[in-house]
């Protein structure tokens, strides 16, 4: 049997086949062929793989017209791209890449197919998101040669690509379908077979939480979302992101998450969306979501406090940890700061005191404590998210409009949501860094590539190791530890991993 070369890409002469030709096998075989290979598209439709092959040379057209290819190029592309009636048309091929139906049956009859036609030093590769590559190899004598190669949509666009290898894959093969999404211009990040592979493992948090806070009544969407993308950095909310890529999707995909991982409450699917998906709004393809988009119908606004006036004085009450920038933004704002040993708290004038989300509910408390929310940069966050007790708010209405107007003079807008534990922003990065370090210390990818696949795939403002990193996992842990004991299901539960970094943390710092 020939050795698969694991020092270099495929060779740019070498075909590469692509069966399956919606979307993802298009957009796959397009990066394939503007790399300058070969590529044989085939489907089980007749006809389909040629009706492919022309919308692919329109969107070539088109990238000639924006003037993102040379026509010459275009020209040569086009001579490379041909239909294959038959599978057997693909036995010269170097790399063959599937994207059909999400049915293990169907991929494994595919790929044993295929095992009697290609040469033994091809790579076979399956663009599943959902599936086990170890179960689809399965049906393989040659399970070794055999790897996810996990593209995103749009493929052509986005950077991208989960290179997974499965339990039999010989690191070979890993490596040469590595470098040949390298050498395609993708970024390539390596990851074990687990379920949801690195992106949709790591980020079902970011959906979670934001669903978990609406469904205790915290805050309605429109308001979450704003404080997601204002106060923590991400380029979309939940509920406009899950409308955007449908709830039937993404619900299904919680739910896929969840299954394999035997009920885990850590990946708890939400009842909401659920209940969501069942009466057919799927989002924006059915014209309603978590939001309507008909074109009558005007989009839902934050909910936003109305202007208050600002305390001329407030006093800082020891270090406030990832809130300490604060302190400078305060002085900045012509608001006179007195330090003094405490808790990390800030007191105003009428008594209040204002505090650095951390778990707890500010019901617990004797009235006065006002939270406020992690920020991902509280001098580029443009809005803050405020939490206190119904007592508060009933006895210190002005203090209430204190903590408002401070954060007002910052430039801040301000979200008054409900006395939910660890807030918006907070409970939400928490799990993300703790998703991300479970699986780090798993063996599911490098912290790196985890960091990588975040930032590219979902489009996240930081990793969630390095975020982690910069808050300490200490908070994080504490943070944790503090939802752990208000939703005792084991969901919020520190992984071992988290511990560990906090004691080292700890133990760092001399503690």
């Amino acid at each position: 049997m020939t050795a698969i070369d694991s020092t270099t890409a495929i060779d740019v002469s070498r075909t590469v086949g692509v069966v399956g030709t919606g979307t993802m096998g298009q957009g796959i075989a397009q990066v394939a062929l503007v790399a300058g290979h070969p590529v044989r598209l085939h489907d089980a439709v007749p006809g389909r793989a040629g009706e492919a092959a022309a919308a692919i040379g329109a969107r070539l057209d088109r990238l000639v017209e924006k003037g993102r290819m040379a026509p010459a190029d275009r020209d040569a592309a086009r001579g490379r791209l041909l239909p294959a009636a038959d599978l057997a048309e693909l036995a010269d091929a170097a790399l063959v890449v599937e994207a059909v139906l999400e049915q293990l049956p169907v991929k494994q009859e595919l790929f044993t197919e295929l095992e009697k036609i290609v040469a033994d030093d091809c790579l076979l590769a399956t663009n599943t998101s959902s599936l086990s590559v170890t179960a689809v190899a399965g049906a393989l004598r040659n399970p070794g040669r055999f790897v996810g190669l996990h593209f995103f949509n749009p493929a052509p666009l986005l950077p991208l690509v989960e290179v997974v290898s499965g339990h039999a894959t010989d690191d070979a093969a890993a490596e040469r379908a590595h470098a040949t999404a390298l050498a395609w211009g993708k970024t390539p990040v390596r990851c074990a077979d687990t379920p949801g592979f690195i992106v949709n493992r790591v980020a079902r948090p970011f959906y979670a939480e934001a669903f978990a806070v609406h469904e205790e009544r915290g805050a309605d969407p429109a308001t979450i979302d704003a404080v997601l993308r204002e106060c923590g950095g991400f380029r979309m909310g939940a509920f406009e992101l899950t409308d955007l890529i449908g709830q039937d999707v993404n619900e299904a995909v919680t739910r896929s998450v969840w299954e394999s991982y035997f009920h885990s409450p850590k990946f708890t699917p939400s009842l909401a969306q659920r209940r969501l998906v069942e009466s057919g709004r799927h989002g924006r393809k059915t014209g309603h979501g978590w939001f309507s988009y008909e074109d009558a119908v005007e989009s839902p606004r934050p909910g936003t406090r109305p202007d208050a006036a600002a305390p001329d004085r407030v006093v800082v009450q020891g270090d406030l940890g990832p809130a300490e920038p604060l302190v400078g933004l305060i002085k900045r704002a012509g608001i006179t700061v007195v330090r003094e040993e405490g808790d990390g708290s800030i007191a105003l004038p009428g008594g209040a005191e204002l505090g650095l989300v951390d778990g707890e509910t500010a019901f617990e408390f004797d009235d006065g404590i006002i939270y406020f929310d992690l920020a991902l940069d509280y001098e580029k966050a443009t809005r803050i998210a405020l939490s206190t007790s119904d007592s508060t708010l009933r006895t210190m209405p002005g203090a209430v409009d204190e903590a408002v107007g401070l954060f007002q003079a910052l430039g801040k807008d301000v979200s008054l949501i409900g006395d939910v534990p660890g807030m918006i922003v907070a409970r939400t990065v928490a799990m993300l860094a703790d998703f991300a370090a479970d699986a780090v210390d798993r063996g599911v990818a490098s912290g790196e590539d985890i960091d990588t696949a975040m930032k590219l795939g979902v489009n996240y403002p930081a990793g969630p190791l390095e975020w982690g990193g910069k808050l300490g996992f200490g908070w994080v842990c504490a943070l944790l530890e503090a939802l752990h004991q208000r939703y005792p299901t084991g969901r919020y539960a520190p992984s071992l991993a988290t511990a560990r970094r906090a004691r080292a943390y700890d133990e760092a710092e001399g503690r």
